[in-house]
């Protein structure tokens, strides 16, 4: 496959139709249809040159964020793509085929297959040079990045795994928690049996069992300063927990159906949730701060980015909201079916849908952030939002 093109901002010269405009601007840049069946995940990559899409017609593709266009298409899997993630040097899909696949993003040549899962594949996690993936089979598994082994199986969950965090040795304190047990970080797991465990990944040994959820654990991610696991589910509630000691810390309680994606930005938790809503919350304490509305449908994914929460739904529209007064700015609409996943990259929004079309919109116009202390969202490192097999689709927008 030929390398990326470094063309920076030729394909965004003659914006489109198809976005709604609240404040003015937001035109689509870009439609790239390449894809022939739903898109399940979109990852950028660390220095922000690539992006990476996973579908259901079970390819990747990889797109240069310089000028829009696809730059590699990655074949190999039997079956549906349900996840990926894009580092600077190598990419990384899983699969309902039980693998997963390491490619060269520059040739979109399969350097390594994964094996060893007995059913889908559902999430994988790459961290401190080792693959982590949890599956179907009730398993998670630590992989050796360069041989493609299996080092660690962790067995313990009574259903599927659906998602991950990790926390590396370095993040954890030395007393009163033992050495030899930090040594490899701790994994976090979800899953749908209503629990998230916490592994010790130099022993495989279950470190602690976080009990208190009523319904499947959908989504995850994981404070590493302060060793604190922040759970979504469909009980409808996000639990706080700590990973060391096990302990429930706090409860948010007020959404009103399942907690399907989670991102941590500073001190705040913000959620997303089948009742429509997205929520902003204190992390400390577990005050609800501000509420999001104006979604016809699920919350189905959210980022926030300089000041500005995006955010994804299942009524195939994408939305950009004031993260501190709650006012919402813009709508994006031109997708058919739910928005499975959003980045943001410099001044370009990036939508992955059930429709199969990867879309660019332009963001410039959007207010300022106001003053405030530095933000930096933590979801990159870890799994957010159960993104297997999308929702059956919705009628056309």
């Amino acid at each position: 496959m030929l390398g990326c093109s470094s063309l920076a901002g030729a394909a965004f010269s003659s914006p489109t139709a198809g976005a709604g405009r609240m404040g003015g601007g937001g035109s689509a840049l870009r439609v790239c249809a390449e894809h022939r069946g739903g898109i399940n995940w979109l990852s950028l990559s660390p220095d922000g040159q690539r992006l990476l899409t996973g579908s259901e017609d079970g390819t990747a593709r990889l797109w240069s964020t310089a000028d829009g266009q696809c730059c590699a298409l990655l074949q190999g899997h039997e079956s549906y793509v349900t996840f990926c993630q894009l580092e600077n040097e190598a990419a990384f899909t899983c699969s309902a085929d039980c693998t997963i696949r390491k490619w060269d993003v520059l040739t979109g040549q399969c350097l390594q297959v994964f094996r060893g899962h007995t059913s889908i594949v559902n999430r994988i996690l790459v961290a401190n040079n080792q693959l982590f993936s949890g599956s179907y089979d009730r398993t998670a598994r630590a992989w050796s990045v360069d041989k493609g082994q299996v080092s660690r199986e962790f067995r313990g969950h009574r259903n599927c795994v659906l998602t991950l965090a990790y926390s590396a040795p370095w993040d954890l304190p030395g007393a009163p928690f033992e050495e030899e047990a930090a040594a490899g970080g701790l994994l976090v797991t979800g899953s749908t049996d209503g629990m998230a465990k916490v592994w010790q990944v130099a022993s495989g040994c279950c470190h602690q069992t976080l009990r208190g959820h009523t319904g499947a654990v959908l989504c995850l991610v994981l404070h590493t300063p302060s060793h604190t696991a922040f759970t979504g589910s469909t009980d409808t509630t996000i639990r706080a927990w700590d990973i060391l000691s096990g302990e429930q810390l706090r409860v948010f309680r007020e959404h009103q159906g399942p907690v399907i994606c989670l991102e941590l930005v500073n001190q705040h938790v913000y959620s997303g949730s089948a009742d429509r809503t997205a929520k902003c919350w204190l992390m400390d304490t577990g005050e609800r701060v501000r509420t999001f509305t104006a979604h016809r449908r699920s919350v189905s994914t959210l980022k926030y980015h300089a000041g500005t929460l995006f955010t994804g739904s299942g009524d195939a529209r994408a939305r950009a909201f004031d993260a501190q007064s709650g006012a919402l700015q813009r709508v994006f609409r031109g997708h058919a079916f739910i928005i499975n996943c959003i980045q943001v990259h410099g001044q370009v929004l990036y939508t992955a849908s059930h429709d199969g079309a990867l879309r660019l919109w332009d963001v410039r116009g959007l207010p300022p952030p106001r003053p405030t202390a530095p933000q930096r969202s933590l979801s990159r490192l870890f799994s957010n939002k159960v993104g297997c097999a999308a929702p059956a689709p919705l009628q056309p927008a």
